[in-house]
C-alpha cells in the first residue's frame, strides 16, 4: 500500500504548528501500519498527483492565517492549480482511497469544496476555539469498530472546539471543556472511500501517547479497507 503524506508548508503553513515536525512522525505512525509513504510539502500539486496512492494524509493550515515569521508570501494559489488538485481528489474519491485528515485539516483548502464537504466539519474563525494547550483527557466514545475496546485516555494537545457541523459524522472520541461535550476524531464514509479527522496533533508532543497512536493505527486499519465495503452504487 502507499500513502502521501501532504505538510503544510508555504500558503498552508502558520506561526502555530510545526508541520514538518508532525508530519514526520505521522509518516512514521503511517509506515508502521504497513505503507510506502511519502511525504510532500506541494498541497495542492500532492492531490493532483495522488496516481494510485491508497492514503493520503492532510496535516495542514489555513491560507488565509498569518504566515510563519520571515516566510516570503507565495500569494494564492493559480485556478490552475486549484482545478488539477479537484480533479485530482476527486478522481481518488472515485475509485476509493483513505484519507486522514489532522487537527488544522479542519481549516485548510477552502479552495477545494469537495474536501471541505468530505471533512464533515469546519473550524470557523470567531467561532471555534480551543482551550489552552496541556494534559487532556480523551473520552472514546461512540460504537464504529476504531473506538472497539478502547478507553479513555489523555494526551498533551490542544482541544479544538466548536467546529461548525456540516454533515453527519461518526464519532470516535470527544473531549469536555466547561460542562460541554466536544466532538475530536470521527469518521466518514464518502463513496467508495473512507475519512477519519483526527483533531488532535498541535505538535509531537500529540503522538507521544501510546495510546493515540494505537487509536490511528486503528483508524489506518480501517481507512485501508478501500474501496468502502458498505459501499452500494445502487
Amino acid at each position: 500500500m502507499r500513502a502521501v503524506v501532504l505538510s503544510g508548508s508555504g500558503r498552508y503553513a502558520d506561526p502555530w504548528h510545526p508541520y514538518a515536525e508532525t508530519s514526520a512522525a505521522l509518516a512514521g505512525i503511517v509506515a508502521g501500519a504497513g505503507y510506502r509513504v511519502d511525504v510532500s510539502d506541494d498541497l495542492l500539486g500532492g492531490l493532483a498527483d495522488l496516481g494510485d496512492a491508497d492514503l493520503v494524509v492532510v496535516n495542514a493550515g489555513n491560507p488565509n492565517t498569518p504566515l510563519p515569521e520571515g516566510a516570503a508570501d507565495p500569494g494564492p494559489a493559480s485556478d490552475d492549480e486549484i482545478a488539477a488538485a479537484s480533479a485530482g481528489l476527486d478522481a481518488a474519491l472515485e475509485r476509493g482511497i483513505g484519507i486522514l485528515a489532522v487537527h488544522a485539516a479542519a481549516a485548510t483548502l477552502p479552495e477545494l469544496p469537495t474536501f471541505v464537504h468530505a471533512l464533515g466539519a469546519r473550524w470557523l474563525e470567531d467561532v471555534s476555539w480551543h482551550p489552552p494547550i496541556g494534559e487532556s483527557l480523551v473520552h472514546v466514545v461512540g460504537s464504529h469498530p476504531i473506538a472497539d475496546g478502547l478507553a479513555d485516555f489523555t494526551v498533551f494537545d490542544e482541544r479544538y472546539s466548536g467546529l461548525r457541523l456540516d454533515d453527519v459524522i461518526e464519532p470516535i472520541a470527544e473531549h469536555e471543556d466547561d460542562g460541554m461535550r466536544h466532538p475530536l476524531i470521527w469518521a466518514r464514509e464518502l463513496g467508495h472511500s473512507r475519512l477519519v479527522y483526527d483533531a488532535l496533533g498541535h505538535d509531537v508532543r500529540s503522538y507521544e501517547s501510546a495510546a493515540h497512536r494505537e487509536l490511528l493505527g486503528r483508524a489506518l486499519d480501517w481507512l485501508s479497507r478501500v474501496p468502502a465495503p458498505t459501499y452500494d452504487a445502487s
